[in-house]
């Protein structure tokens, strides 16, 4: 998962981890009370420098809320409402906005128009929820992904919608994120740089565990702190750190080279399942307050090391799907056929689905079809947070 912008280098007090998000979760009501909009973002504001003034680097401030079908009023409401937050929430200090999730199917059509009227919003579907597969949603939310294919040039609808499977609310990641209960800040860092660090260190995979153990320990463990000292001067509950691990497109930063890095051989060859389960590992025994996936990312299009791997043949669907199942995220920023069917994409949601209930645990798929490329075509995105790299076979 994940959407991000932003790469910074530089941190004060030697602060090495960098927040990719501070997301605010919020309940929405109609009609809008823009009071209460300011209010989250004078409360965001108030997050963002005190994390600033201890050191880290915010990359952007978000808003989510509660599924959008609860404050749902009709479609002409909707739209108006969409354009109000389109111009309101910049000005506020808000980067992006999610809708959140999509429950019932019969309103899944309906997410297309809300994507065309407001470019700053993300939403999602829950393809399955307590371990239920919903058909109909699943068949929806095929649907839904090949009209967003044509919505902006080169597919690039898709980066703001994504599949949910078993995923709960309270992430800090978008386009997943989505609000339920108390009004609360979460946070998504940036970190495949600790990861490099680590595993240049251990150099070998008998090492790594402890050694990243101990970095992310250290960068986590300091970040809730400060966490928990800003809740206490804000009306937001604390809502915890999405402690997954996100890729980079920097060349240097790359989660893929980072595995490489053990001498197990390239990411994609066997090894990469082993060192994978090392970093879910450590995410699972590290002391804080954990929300959202807490897992490992590993989008296609967001890793330098993993779009070059794939371009050379070494990772492709399977593999992904491989890694999701020592706690990956699941299929994310995949590139595919701007001609794929219908029956294609449904087979392969379904297959997510089956590992998200058989491993009773949170997946999604951000799905990207690209109009006129082939299997084994070069992507051409024009975005500075995307690494090009051929499209993926099923």
């Amino acid at each position: 998962m994940v959407f991000f912008l932003g790469f910074f280098t530089v941190c004060l007090y030697n602060t090495s981890m960098k927040i990719r998000t501070i997301t605010i979760g919020i309940n929405l009501n109609l009609p809008l009370n823009e009071a209460h909009i300011r209010r989250a973002a004078s409360d965001a504001q108030k997050v963002r420098a005190s994390l600033q003034n201890s050191g880290y680097t915010v990359q952007t401030v978000r808003l989510t809320t509660q599924p959008w079908e609860k404050y749902y009023d009709g479609k002409a409401k909707m739209k108006s409402l969409l354009r109000r937050l389109s111009s309101l929430l910049p000005s506020e200090g808000f980067d992006y906005f999610s809708l959140g999730t999509t429950f019932s199917p019969q309103n899944i059509p309906l997410i297309f128009s809300w994507l065309e009227t407001a470019p700053p919003a993300f939403a999602t579907t829950m393809i399955c929820d307590r371990n239920k597969v919903n058909h109909e949603a699943v068949h929806g939310t095929v649907k839904l992904i090949k009209k967003l294919a044509g919505l902006e040039p080169r597919g690039f609808a898709n980066l703001r919608f994504a599949a949910l499977f078993n995923t709960p609310p309270g992430s800090a990641f978008f386009p997943a994120a989505y609000h339920q209960g108390t009004e609360n800040f979460t946070l998504g860092t940036e970190n495949s740089d600790l990861v490099n660090r680590a595993f240049s260190e251990a150099r070998d995979i008998r090492h790594a565990e402890e050694t990243l153990e101990k970095i992310l320990s250290e960068e986590y463990g300091r970040l809730e702190e400060e966490a928990r000292k800003i809740s206490s001067k804000t009306r937001l509950r604390y809502g915890g750190i999405d402690t997954s691990i996100a890729p980079s497109v920097l060349r240097q930063n790359s989660l893929a080279f980072a595995f490489e890095k053990l001498r197990l051989g390239k990411f994609g060859e066997s090894g990469t399942l082993a060192s994978a389960r090392i970093v879910t590992r450590v995410l699972e025994k590290l002391n804080v307050k954990a929300c959202g996936y807490a897992g490992l990312m590993l989008p296609v299009l967001e890793d330098y090391g993993l779009a070059l791997r794939n371009s050379q043949g070494k990772v492709d669907l399977t593999h992904l799907l491989l890694y999701s199942a020592v706690c990956g995220t699941g299929l994310d920023t995949v590139p595919l056929a701007g001609d794929i069917s219908e029956k294609k994409l449904y087979a392969l949601l379904l297959d997510i689905a089956a590992l998200a209930i058989k491993l009773n645990k949170p997946l999604s798929a951000r799905l990207m079809p690209i109009p006129g490329k082939k299997v084994g075509d070069m992507t051409d995105f024009d975005f500075s947070y995307f690494a090009n790299t051929k499209v993926i076979s099923l």
